[in-house]
């Protein structure tokens, strides 16, 4: 350990963000990164704490983080990239966009501000990539296996990645014309400018794995097709069918599930040819902004609401507002549910909790108005329940509402029906050792966990590569 002290010496440096008016103008990222001096220190505040939660209880591709913490403190970051990669594909991702349970595992976190695991982790991918250490690595033998891998997120490319370096040849198959899944598309530029994004396929592509944008498995390629010509299929599709709003007026023109929002401001960023008026064109400009559900992507089409330049954006929750600070009711080391501001939160916007939807006024087919209520949560005999609280029912303008209510599980229609994979009672599929019910079809990511971080995608990713790896060996 470098220094045994430097959780006493240093206090955490909050990361610095560009201004807001001067952000909410563009689409790039807002994150000011840390110098070098500060960063050392930052990664000397790692305490050597014996049993490091953050990797066994906090990290869930269980990075290696006192070890590379301790290497960035020392200055040696060739060291830190190469132990970092070592448990994470693409931690540039993961140190953007990743909430840091990490850091929320952190000893220090227990009275005081936990070690800057998140940040330190971004800068040493990027270090990394600006010293040219991120190569091609290729496979020394090839296996003449082959493995399609449907889905080109973080699922999916972690284990294309990981299959393609054990020697099998690798296609991956995406519905979109862009590789990336909801990297992509599904988290605006602001937060992950696509560039990122790009840098990373060069080397998969140097390395040897294949992308097929445009083509829908199921319906571009059929199940059959890829079961006669594949030794495996891995389906890292994600969750895609979202949780819709069913209440009057919620198929009026003006009401968009959050990703076709997202999505078509990502498009528009990258140049793409997008509607500039009629049904097709989803965009905040001049409208008095609802957004329904309090997650991140809520946050994400508040700041992208923001920089179209909305009259005004609310954000509505159905839960109740979490606690300022400490949860005893999630302890350290546990994720805690606390209140927490974003960073397009801090940008301009109204946010209300224990808000139920009631029902959305339509004039001339478009939506106007949003009706709800507040309401009470309290303990029954099946857990938490809610119940209307008389006399608040409300009524805001709502040129647009945006529905973030979460993602239900993987997409059943087309290939996952015509595979015939089993799941569970809430829609996910159902694998063993990353193995479907369906021989020699595995599934990984949200495909299997449901609708949940990029960092358990990455993990769940590398998992299956090497369950299937495994698997081909034996063949």
């Amino acid at each position: 350990m470098g220094s045994p002290t430097g959780f006493i010496e240093f206090p955490r440096v909050e990361l610095p963000h560009r201004p807001v008016r001067e952000r909410i103008r563009d689409w790039r990222e807002f994150d000011l990164p840390l110098a070098e001096r500060v960063l050392n220190e930052q990664a000397a505040r790692c305490m050597d704490c014996g049993i490091p939660f953050c990797h066994v209880a906090g990290c869930p591709v269980l990075n290696r983080i006192p070890e590379f913490n301790d290497l960035v403190y020392r200055g040696k970051w060739a060291s830190a990239a190469e132990n970092l990669h070592s448990t994470n594909n693409f931690p540039e991702f993961t140190g953007r966009v990743c909430p840091a349970p990490c850091e929320a595992a952190c000893t220090l976190s227990i009275n005081a501000k936990p070690v800057h695991i998140k940040h330190i982790e971004y800068q040493i991918a990027e270090w990394a990539f600006r010293e040219r250490w991120i190569r091609p690595l290729k496979a020394a033998v090839r296996s003449g296996k082959r493995v399609a891998v449907i889905g080109s997120g973080p699922a999916g490319l972690a284990a294309a990645q990981q299959l393609n370096r054990f020697g099998h040849e690798v296609i991956v198959f995406e519905k979109s014309d862009r590789i990336g899944g909801l990297l992509r598309y599904g988290i605006p530029d602001f937060k992950l400018e696509k560039s990122v994004i790009d840098r990373r396929l060069e080397q998969m592509v140097a390395e040897g794995v294949r992308f097929e944008p445009s083509v829908y498995a199921g319906r571009g390629v059929s199940a059959d097709y890829l079961r006669r010509f594949f030794d495996v299929v891995l389906l890292a599709m994600g969750a895609g069918k979202a949780r819709a709003l069913n209440v009057p007026g919620a198929d009026a023109e003006g009401v968009h599930f959050a990703i076709d929002f997202l999505s078509q401001q990502n498009r528009r960023v990258a140049g793409d040819p997008i509607p500039t008026d009629g049904p097709g064109m989803i965009h905040a400009r001049d409208k008095h902004v609802v957004v329904i559900g309090g997650g991140d992507t809520g946050s994400d089409c508040v700041g992208t609401s923001i920089r179209q330049g909305a009259k005004s954006v609310l954000q509505i929750e159905i839960l109740p507002k979490p606690p300022e600070g400490k949860n005893p009711e999630t302890p350290w080391p546990l994720w805690p549910r606390i209140m927490r501001t974003s960073s397009s939160h801090e940008e301009g916007c109204e946010r209300r909790w224990s808000v139920l939807t009631k029902a959305l006024s339509v004039h001339n087919g478009r939506v106007t108005h949003l009706h709800g209520c507040e309401v009470e949560w309290y303990r029954g005999p099946d857990g938490w329940q809610m119940r209307e609280k008389a006399g608040t029912d409300f009524t805001v303008p709502a040129d647009l509402v945006l529905l973030a209510m979460g993602f239900l599980h993987v997409e059943p229609e087309g290939l996952i029906e015509q595979l015939g994979v089993a799941r569970d009672k809430r829609g996910n599929v159902i694998v063993k050792n990353w193995m479907t019910s369906v021989p020699q079809v595995f599934a990984a990511g949200d495909t299997v966990r449901g609708a949940s971080l990029v960092v358990h995608a990455i993990y769940q990713g590398r998992q299956a590569a090497r369950a299937i790896h495994d698997f081909l060996l034996k063949q």
